[in-house]
């Protein structure tokens, strides 16, 4: 497995376990249906979270949540809307990136809550 697919991998595990640790319950890690995917679908006591992960090793000029593009959150949102119809979830749903950086075992995470909402289509006659 390539360097940077074992640290996607560790990043993840690593923000399952910040997760844990913060009282959500993991839903579902890795989520395929289709084209369909979503890194983490964890739920609160009153909401479900999807969680995009972004890891990096470190020394990057940009952040790793600055790779949550406007077509990523148009196919997570998708995605999301996918999933909640094909498990007949009603709960408010929140959008959320944890960004990891640095090596196992010394991640920094940092848990951005309510990253983005979902993009709203307005037509104009």
């Amino acid at each position: 497995m390539a360097e940077h697919n074992v640290l996607g991998k560790d990043g993840e595990s690593a923000a399952i376990a910040y997760l844990k640790e913060n009282r959500y319950q993991i839903l579902h890690t890795n989520w395929h249906r289709g084209h369909f995917e979503l890194d983490i679908v964890a739920k609160t006591e009153d909401e479900l979270v999807v969680i995009e992960v972004k890891t990096r090793s470190g020394g990057s000029i940009t952040h790793p949540e600055d790779a949550v593009t406007n077509q990523k959150i148009r196919n997570i949102v998708s995605a999301t809307d996918f999933y909640i119809k094909y498990f007949d979830i009603d709960l408010p749903v929140r959008f959320d990136i944890i960004s990891v950086i640095g090596k196992q075992p010394d991640f920094e995470i940092d848990h951005i809550e309510d990253a983005f909402y979902p993009p709203v289509n307005i037509r104009r006659w």
